[in-house]
């Protein structure tokens, strides 16, 4: 898996009127190894050996359970090749990319200037995987939802 670096998203001017902030991240992919996706904030030189601290822009991280590759036919793991239609009531294939979500309200407050950009490092616990073996980004993209009162 390879980083991943997201175009500017808008901050809102006061950001001491917000009450949360998420970010919501778009074809998270679970295809290959399990892996760790640590979030930093306007830190392109962030790698699994940055610490995980405010000063460098860290904001949180979530797991993801991967399935470890494919082992089936060819196609066995191709959701896109999965014809759908409104009378097709089976459940969506088992590698359907997620929707996951990260709060990072205070790491967002402590971020300067009217946008960000947001860095995903991916880190492989397993010592048989390598994390660069698959040239596929964790998410395919990521937005910013910010609450105020």
């Amino acid at each position: 898996m390879t980083n991943f670096r997201s175009k500017p998203l808008d901050v809102p001017a006061d950001r001491e009127e917000m009450t949360r902030a998420d970010l919501v991240f778009y074809g998270v992919d679970h295809g290959g190894p399990s892996y760790e996706a640590r979030v930093f904030l306007d830190n392109p030189e962030a790698d699994a050996d940055s610490p995980r601290e405010r000063d460098s822009g860290y904001a949180g991280s979530f797991a993801v359970f991967g399935h470890g590759g494919c082992y089936g036919d060819e196609g066995h793991c191709a959701p896109d090749d999965r014809r759908r239609d409104e009378f097709d009531h089976r459940p969506p294939h088992p590698l359907t990319t997620q929707t996951r979500s990260l709060e990072i309200t205070d790491a967002l407050k402590s971020t300067s200037g009217d946008r960000v950009r947001v860095d995903v490092v991916v880190v492989v616990r397993d010592s048989k995987v390598s994390a660069a073996s698959q040239d596929v980004p964790p998410c395919s993209s990521v937005r910013l939802v910010v609450y105020q009162d």
